[in-house]
């Protein structure tokens, strides 16, 4: 591979391009990077690296470990916030390769971390490097769908970030069957299932570094018109990141995706020993992982029909109905475990989920309409940060 290839000239799409093959190739970063989300499938067997089927003394404790989880989470903030003009500047081969290359090389350091045994290494690996392409592979994509989709960014983006809400329904059942595959007499599987995830995740997320394109200068989708007088929540101005960061308006979202993430990332947290407290004696511990299931799959779902619904009802009204319907279903659901209804309470987080998972699909719309596209993909992660801060309140 040249670098030549990799430059945003080389992936201008030619006439009749099918707009529809960049939201797969976005998809299949996002479904990589998505393997955040099943991390703690890695927890309790990498507190048992020595003793194997169980804790050795100078094993690690799952205090120590939780630590890579945290790193990873800040990083993707952080990369996001500081790469983020890189991206819109080189365009998202270049970045999406880069994102492979960390993501993949953060499974392999880490690899080599559990291999001497040493903490710091894997938190370097997976925490540092991993969380860069997470942060990097997250905001790739986004600029060039939001062009591609200007009649509907909110369906685009939707389809693309519900594979990072969905990675994990792919990463936890692979993580195991990895793990038990490799397992031996002297080995738990960890180490080799890092580094076949690795060189996995590395060649999936090279289909999305094939595959995007980016749109000609003056492309616009057939038969599309844009609108001469958009709405009063609707830029028709182009806003470079720099002035975007020092406005009331990108501020104001920070707060609003900070407070969205934070309400989530609580539930997501506490959601199987939640539902076995509040019902003790009629949740079993199988149950309560189906709770969670059913809760990444809302939390998918939501990020598509959310987002979706936001083309056509507009991101500030459908932020209305998050914080309304939030605050509404989160004061009901003492109520509903009081009143031992399982079905209710279920159903009232599944709602929830669904509109934290669409908080993050259609915020990158909702900052193309305040700032337009020009720089939108480093506005998106600059604001990114609120996810590193909700990660810790939550």
């Amino acid at each position: 591979m040249t670098a030549s290839f990799l430059d945003r000239e080389n992936t201008v799409a030619p006439p009749g391009f099918n707009r529809f093959l960049v939201p797969p190739a976005a998809l299949a970063v996002h479904l990589a990077i998505g393997q955040a989300y099943a991390f703690s499938t890695f927890n309790l067997p990498l507190t048992k690296l020595i003793g194997h089927k169980a804790s050795a003394p100078n094993d690690w404790d799952l205090k120590q470990v939780g630590w890579i989880f945290s790193i990873a989470i800040v990083f993707l903030g952080s990369s996001a916030a500081v790469f983020g003009r890189w991206v819109e500047r080189v365009g998202p081969r270049k970045s999406m390769f880069t994102a492979a290359v960390c993501f993949a090389g953060g499974f392999m350091v880490s690899a080599a971390g559990i291999h001497l045994h040493q903490l710091w290494l894997l938190c370097l690996g997976y925490g540092v490097l991993g969380g860069c392409g997470l942060g990097i592979g997250y905001i790739s994509p986004v600029s060039t769908l939001i062009k591609w989709f200007p009649d509907r960014p909110g369906m685009a983006l939707g389809l693309a970030i519900m594979g990072f809400g969905g990675g994990a329904l792919i990463a936890a059942p692979l993580s195991v069957m990895l793990m038990t595959h490799f397992r031996t007499a002297i080995s738990n599987g960890v180490l080799e299932t890092f580094v076949t995830m690795g060189v996995i995740y590395f060649m999936f997320m090279m289909i999305g570094v094939y595959a995007v394109r980016v749109p000609a200068a003056d492309w616009k989708p057939a038969n599309w018109v844009a609108p001469d007088q958009p709405t009063h929540l609707v830029t028709t101005a182009n806003v470079a990141v720099d002035m975007a960061w020092r406005t009331t308006q990108f501020w104001l979202l920070w707060v609003v995706l900070c407070m969205n993430v934070t309400a989530g990332i609580g539930v997501l947290g506490q959601a199987s020993p939640m539902i076995q407290e509040i019902f003790s004696g009629r949740v079993t511990p199988a149950a309560a992982a189906g709770f969670v299931g059913l809760l990444s799959l809302f939390n998918v779902g939501g990020r598509f029909i959310w987002a979706t619904t936001s083309d056509y009802i507009g991101r500030r009204n459908t932020y209305v109905v998050f914080f309304s319907l939030g605050i509404l279903l989160y004061s009901t659901v003492p109520t509903l475990g009081h009143l031992g209804s399982i079905p209710l309470f279920v159903a009232a987080f599944c709602i929830i989920l669904s509109m934290y998972g669409g908080g993050f699909a259609t915020i990158p719309a909702y900052l193309r309409d305040m700032f337009g596209t020009y720089q939108v993909g480093a506005i998106h992660g600059r604001l990114l940060t609120a996810w590193s801060v909700a990660g810790v309140l939550g």
